[in-house]
């Protein structure tokens, strides 16, 4: 939740840009190539991404899920939970 704070004073943060694509990227295939119906709610100013799925995913689904935190987990590994801290709420 919010922006990654990696990028130096002045500079673009290419660490949440990356965290940006890959996010923003699962919601649109989800949508778009595996016709889930999703809720998102977003606030570019803080950050905030929040995606509450309508009904139990797909298979193919869950592999592009898979896919995202796979991605994410090793955006955390390599440049520290200080930037990224993934957290799963089942509901």
């Amino acid at each position: 939740m919010g922006h990654a704070g990696y990028a130096k004073r002045g500079r673009p943060d290419i660490l949440c840009a990356a965290i940006s694509a890959l996010t923003i990227g699962t919601i649109n295939s989800l949508e778009e190539l595996a016709g889930e119906k999703l809720n998102v709610t977003h606030n570019e100013e803080t950050g905030f991404l929040k995606c509450v799925f309508e009904s139990v995913l797909q298979d193919k689904s869950g592999f592009l899920m898979d896919s995202m935190v796979f991605a994410l987990e090793n955006i955390s590994r390599e440049y520290g939970e200080k930037y990224l801290q993934i957290k799963f709420e089942e509901v």
